[in-house]
């Protein structure tokens, strides 16, 4: 942790003033299991508080422990009176399914690469790439992920570096961010960390 945060300051003068206000770093990690994949699909374009409520009544219906076993086998009336939508059911239900035939081995991912996750993982309906890159960087522990795709990120750079964008949502292209991000290699999510921060977003996982 202190070779990523004394690389990231003294490469990189605005995300070293970022370091120094925000303080510690401190992200908050979970193992790399079914049941985190199950949370991450439950929180997507939910604000925290009502992702964790919907996700303790989801807990709650599969009797306590959320494996594929216990998703298999309550049923989408319980889901639905759990709060989660039509579509996170049927995602949450065919994760349950790649899971309990093994085309999706939890063991294997901490073997495989950031790409070799990343495809396994988007192979399951409603896991895109940006709750795969989560994944790596709050279940797997990966260090040098960039969410180019994620708004809270696109939306610090733009604050912090006062820049303007030519694009419709005036926030920096995939192509800016990986160019921004070349000075934050191999840290590149310490750098996703810290600019969440700065606007209090950091996502859950």
């Amino acid at each position: 942790m202190r070779a990523a945060l004394n690389h990231l300051k003294k490469s990189d003068p605005v995300l070293a003033a970022i370091i120094a206000r925000t303080g510690p770093c401190k992200i908050s990690y979970r193992e790399p299991t079914f049941e985190a994949l199950v949370r991450a699909i439950t929180f997507q374009q939910l604000n925290g508080r009502a992702a964790l409520t919907i996700y303790n009544r989801l807990v709650e219906a599969a009797g306590g422990t959320v494996t594929p076993e216990s998703i298999q086998n309550t049923s989408v009336g319980e889901m639905r009176r759990a709060g989660l939508s039509k579509q996170k059911i049927a995602y949450i239900r065919d994760l349950a399914e790649h899971a309990a035939s093994g085309e999706l081995d939890f063991a294997a991912l901490p073997n495989l690469s950031d790409d070799e996750v990343i495809a396994a993982l988007t192979q399951v309906k409603g896991v895109g790439e940006w709750t795969a890159q989560m994944f790596l960087m709050f279940a797997l522990r990966r260090p040098n992920i960039l969410p180019t795709g994620d708004f809270g990120v696109r939306t610090a750079i733009r604050k912090a570096y006062k820049k303007r964008y030519k694009t419709k949502d005036g926030l920096p292209s995939p192509a800016h961010m990986k160019k921004l991000a070349k000075a934050w290699h191999p840290y590149c999510s310490f750098a996703s960390w810290y600019l969440w921060r700065s606007l209090e977003s950091t996502p859950e996982i």
